[in-house]
């Protein structure tokens, strides 16, 4: 079955803690520290593969994890760096946060892999916190943490041209007769169950990729039929060449079908609807040359304001399929040819706690002379420091005062003697 969507967790590396250790040495009973910095986790590293089609392979493993960096080591020796988790996805791939629906990256005019989510830096052995009056520093730096979301993956075709129409419109028949792609073709709705690419080749004009997309029905834009699976493959198309069956062969009247489908059109993306279109008239080989004529002056008097060109064609013949697609490129040549990118609506880095915004500093309401520091980054930091210890105190001072948590107390008004509580411990305040 053809895949064009899946949702999959990924997790980018934890980073590895920082060790806390001491030179232990014949003759040296007091060394210093000497703990090792831990490694930095693995990144979530997405890459284009041009012999990808489908999103199959994310149907079949939905779990993607780069490694933890490893911890640090005594003698200084730094932990090892986790590896990298790479996916490899078809060109066309939008890769949206799962929770908003929001594009995160799209992948059609990447090159070189992309890192989506890097790992967490290795946290800092305690070699680092010597300092002139602590020169024995018993804690070290925890790494990093890990990103961990669930995304959307969605396969949005590249192509320049896009066939719509309704199922047996001929469709797959035209892009058999342009182009080296070999759609399932058959006399029943919904021969194409997945849309197909092919390339046309012109011996004196510029070439152009056309996908052919299953059929569109009344409703299609609100999940009816097939066609809501595969609208967004024409989301990237350039130009619309709507096929419809001129001859009615099913007793539809062509007018009412391209106004039906123009409709689902609009309802599933408005700025669809206002992309040139070339009315593409089929099976024309089926009506004698009346009935042509009536049935190409109800279309034009209906859509030619509408519509580029209409142009009468029989796909079983060829007749009129030169003309068609010379019409497509010389429009192409006309249009921008940059490639529709679907831009970024949600930074990846914003999945990262920031150590900037990961505490917070406030007057307590429900107690007179209290302040409050709370989150998550003063919660690791009292993970790996002894309030008991003298040294410790020190560095946690520096580290309230670096952070700019004392600024922060100053600005909301606290005097001496006013209480700061940080996570059950409580200490009296004065100004330096």
């Amino acid at each position: 079955m053809f895949a064009d969507r899946a949702k999959i967790f990924v997790r980018s590396g934890k980073g590895g803690d920082g060790h806390v250790s001491f030179r232990r040495e014949l003759y040296v009973p007091n060394g210093g520290p000497d703990g090792g910095d831990g490694g930095d986790g693995g990144n979530v590293v997405f890459v284009v593969d041009q012999g990808l089609n489908t999103l199959t392979d994310f149907r079949n493993i939905r779990k993607y994890k780069a490694e933890d960096g490893e911890e640090g080591r005594k003698r200084n020796c730094h932990g090892a760096n986790g590896k990298d988790v790479v996916l490899k996805v078809p060109p066309g791939t939008v890769i949206r946060d799962f929770e908003t629906g929001k594009v995160i990256l799209d992948m059609a005019d990447r090159t070189e892999p992309v890192v989506l989510f890097k790992g967490g830096r290795g946290g800092k052995g305690n070699q680092h916190y010597v300092t002139s009056v602590m020169q024995a520093p018993k804690y070290a730096q925890p790494g990093q943490p890990a990103i961990e979301k669930y995304l959307q993956l969605e396969l949005k075709m590249i192509a320049d041209v896009g066939l719509v129409g309704f199922p047996s419109a001929g469709k797959s028949t035209l892009l058999s007769v342009t182009t080296n792609a070999r759609p399932k073709i058959a006399e029943y709705h919904f021969t194409t169950l997945s849309p197909n690419l092919g390339v046309v080749d012109l011996p004196d004009a510029p070439g152009f990729v056309m996908a052919d997309i299953p059929g569109i029905i009344e409703g299609a834009s609100e999940g009816v039929g097939l066609g809501f699976d595969f609208l967004r493959h024409i989301e990237r198309t350039r130009v619309l060449v709507h096929v419809v069956d001129a001859a009615g062969v099913e007793g539809r009247d062509p007018v009412e079908d391209v106004r039906q489908i123009n409709e689902e059109l609009e309802k599933y993306n408005a700025e669809l609807a206002s992309r040139p279109m070339i009315l593409a008239c089929n099976k024309l080989d089926l009506l004698d040359a009346e009935e042509r004529e009536i049935t190409m002056h109800f279309l034009k008097d209906a859509y030619e304001d509408r519509m580029v060109k209409i142009l009468p064609i029989s796909a079983a013949t060829k007749e009129g399929v030169k003309e068609l697609l010379y019409t497509i490129s010389d429009l192409l040549m006309e249009l921008p040819k940059e490639k529709i990118i679907f831009e970024q609506e949600i930074d990846p880095d914003s999945f990262r706690e920031t150590d900037q915004l990961s505490f917070t500093v406030e007057k307590s309401k429900e107690e007179e002379n209290v302040y409050l520091v709370e989150g998550p980054k003063i919660e690791r930091m009292l993970g790996y420091t002894n309030l008991e210890d003298e040294k410790g105190f020190l560095f946690f001072q520096r580290f309230m005062k670096e952070n700019g948590i004392l600024q922060q107390l100053e600005d909301l008004g606290i005097q001496d003697g006013e209480t700061v509580r940080v996570y059950g411990h409580e200490f009296d305040y004065y100004h330096e």
